[in-house]
């Protein structure tokens, strides 16, 4: 019955993703909404990107700077920086950030939503609730963890920069230009942003289904939230592996 319960939900995951799809319709008031949701989910994300960013970069030149000395190669720390941002750390860990801030957001949001009736009021005034409440919040996760992701690897580069060259005493010029040569345009930086995207619909996705399928209480409310961040955080780190062995190779 476990097997038949998993799969019986994965299809109905799979109609709830076709039905945002089909309700995404470039209204006047789905830009307001997708605007309004691109802020909420988006800018008020910034700060804690920005924080995670700068300290990820920084324990990773340390450990990285400890680790190439040992062979000599100190002054690779930026390759090592340059294509584990890229590459891996930034589009994850951006993603997860986001899960934890944005998607326990979503999901309690449209928690509440289904407890307070809402959900089912927009459905008697011939209003699509999944077009209305979850469309611009899917779009906006599209567009948003991209650019947190741009962000992230700025705030980590620059601060890898600093433990670096103003710390730890590598050379500027041989820093940035070890990096130039090991990050190439299309075949890491165009991937991790779409990674990116991917992640960011995925978890807004997820966020969204467990959210407004919750009980229509305030424990049920709760409890989608929980599930929201434990699955759309391991459904990340799954595609992450998937799309790391298509796109890298």
């Amino acid at each position: 019955m476990a097997v038949v319960d998993t799969l019986r939900g994965i299809g109905r995951a799979g109609l709830f993703s076709l039905s945002v799809f089909r309700a995404s319709k470039p209204t006047a008031d789905f830009w307001q909404e997708l605007t309004r949701e691109i802020y909420k989910i988006g800018a008020r994300s910034l700060p804690i990107i920005a924080v995670g960013g700068a300290f990820v970069g920084l324990s990773i030149t340390l450990l990285g700077y400890r680790a190439l000395q040992t062979y000599g190669a100190a002054n690779q720390i930026s390759a090592l920086i340059g294509l584990g941002m890229y590459r891996e750390l930034a589009p994850v860990l951006t993603a997860l950030l986001f899960v934890g801030r944005a998607g326990s957001s979503i999901a309690a949001e449209l928690g509440l939503m289904r407890a307070t009736d809402q959900i089912t009021a927009l459905g008697l005034m011939a209003i699509d609730p999944v077009g209305k409440a979850v469309a611009p919040r899917f779009w906006a996760a599209v567009i948003t963890v991209p650019l947190l992701t741009a962000i992230f690897c700025s705030l980590a580069i620059s601060a890898s920069w600093f433990q670096a060259v103003q710390v730890l005493g590598i050379d500027n010029g041989a820093f940035w230009q070890v990096m130039k040569d090991a990050v190439d345009f299309h075949e890491d930086f165009l991937p991790a942003f779409l990674k990116s995207a991917v992640f960011g619909g995925t978890a807004a996705l997820v966020a969204s289904y467990v959210g407004y399928h919750a009980e229509p209480t305030i424990e049920g409310t709760s409890v989608a939230t929980t599930r929201a961040v434990v699955n759309a955080s391991l459904l990340v780190l799954m595609f992450n592996f998937v799309l790391s062995a298509f796109l890298f190779r």
